[in-house]
């Protein structure tokens, strides 16, 4: 039985985007997205709310850790965003956001406090470690490379078992 070296390439590629694509803390609410996840004492966290009214311009936001705060237009049309300190030493465990949009939308989702974040990046020979696009890039070259190699060495084996 005979295998397309090409088909197989392509899978190998497709697979190891679809394992490298970022992925959101979303804990399932399509209106609420908490970035991240899991954050820890002492770090920043992202809210953004797509559950408002169109038009919106500005919600009012709560964490049970941190206390209230602001939302404003995102950068995408129809997003609302806003972003909170968790207090150093705060306890360990789930934080409810409740985000309130006039006149009368509540959208509410939790997320976890976690312990201490690693500080620092990995030194890993090239780019920021928060631009994952380069690395992508990169990992795309280098499959696309290994590929084509891998196709170039199946057809001299074809053409050489031929001759």
């Amino acid at each position: 039985m005979r295998h397309n070296p090409v088909g197989i390439g392509i899978g190998l590629l497709l697979g190891v985007l679809a394992l490298t694509s970022p992925a959101f803390a979303d804990s399932g609410n399509s209106h609420l997205r908490i970035d991240p996840g899991d954050a820890s004492p002492g770090s920043t966290v992202t809210v953004t709310a797509t559950g408002c009214a169109p038009g919106e311009t500005f919600a009012k936001g709560e964490s049970s850790a941190a206390g209230p705060f602001q939302l404003f237009e995102g950068d995408r049309a129809g997003e609302l965003t806003g972003e909170f300190t968790i207090p150093d030493g705060q306890d360990l465990g789930a934080d409810t956001v409740t985000v309130k949009c006039p006149p009368r939308t509540m959208i509410t989702d939790t997320y976890e406090i976690g312990g201490e974040e690693p500080n620092g990046a990995v030194a890993a020979g090239f780019g920021d470690v928060q631009d994952t696009r380069a690395q992508l890039a990169m990992g795309g070259a280098l499959i696309a490379t290994a590929g084509a190699g891998y196709v170039v060495r199946m057809r001299r084996r074809t053409h050489g078992a031929r001759a």
